[in-house]
């Protein structure tokens, strides 16, 4: 079996229903940004070279800085992440790996600081999202494309 299986082709309806909640994804009124950083750091984590890259794409076009971009992956050692936005990336941490590391009250406590219950609730399917992204993506042999 090849390894570059075209699941629009294959299964258009199951990407119907994908794109359908990447509308609602691009819907929800959380900064434009921030979703971006959410789908970067989810895609590194789960080792996606074709999200990571796409999503840096979007991000710069958005106003993102490549310093920051290039940082994600050692979000925790740099300074020039909002405390917001920290919170956000540790919850996709835990978010990402939840089998292994559940998510801890305090990072419950620590994003309630800056996010309403509606508003966390758009942040775990914005992670949610991405990551069934990833697992379309990799195992049908998706690659990173020289730019």
């Amino acid at each position: 079996m090849n390894k570059s299986i075209d699941s629009y082709t294959l299964a258009p309806d199951a990407m119907k229903a994908m794109f359908a909640m990447e509308n609602f994804i691009n819907s929800i009124p959380l900064d434009p940004i921030l979703k971006e950083l959410i789908k970067i750091r989810t895609s590194q984590i789960n080792g996606c070279a074709y999200c990571v890259i796409a999503h840096s794409a979007d991000a710069i076009k958005l106003g993102e800085t490549t310093q920051r971009i290039l940082s994600l992956s050692v979000w925790e050692e740099c300074t020039f992440y909002t405390e917001k936005e920290q919170a956000v990336l540790r919850l996709v941490e835990y978010v990402v790996e939840v089998a292994t590391k559940r998510v801890p009250q305090s990072v419950y406590d620590d994003i309630s600081k800056y996010f309403s219950y509606q508003e966390y609730v758009y942040i775990i399917f914005c992670i949610n999202q991405m990551y069934a992204w990833n697992r379309i993506a990799i195992p049908m042999g998706k690659k990173a494309d020289r730019q």
